[in-house]
């Protein structure tokens, strides 16, 4: 059997990987989940400004895509983020608008968003 892949864009915070590599693990049948960390990533990629920043992310999604055929991206943010510090209502439109801005890449898969709450549940978005 092919290993199977999902890419996350997620923050560096350590407290959201293990919920978002379970949520993926469960929710997709996936074997592995590559991690692309940044802080505050749904700030970068909604406000498209860091073109640097964003060229990096985008080279290491395509990284994951090109030898890990990987076929999901999911753009993540979280509670009490010190890259992103803003509350909710915030994170999400957020996470809505770097969903859309990822699209843009006509990178050929799905891209979704995920919300991890103050209870680290993880929330999907769009």
């Amino acid at each position: 059997m092919k290993d199977k892949f999902i890419t996350t864009i997620n923050c560096i915070g350590g407290r959201v990987q293990l919920p978002i590599i379970r949520y993926i693990k469960s929710e997709y049948s996936v074997q592995y989940v590559d991690m692309i960390t940044e802080a505050g990533p749904n700030k970068i990629l909604a406000e498209n400004k860091d073109i640097d920043i964003i060229k990096s992310i985008k080279n290491r999604v395509e990284i994951s895509i090109d030898n890990h055929e990987s076929n999901l991206i999911a753009v993540v943010g979280h509670y009490d983020c010190a890259g992103n510090p803003v509350d909710e209502i915030q994170h999400i439109k957020d996470i809505k608008e770097s969903v859309k801005n990822i699209k843009k890449w006509n990178l050929g898969i799905e891209v979704i968003g995920l919300y991890v709450d103050d209870k680290w549940l993880v929330n999907r978005i769009c």
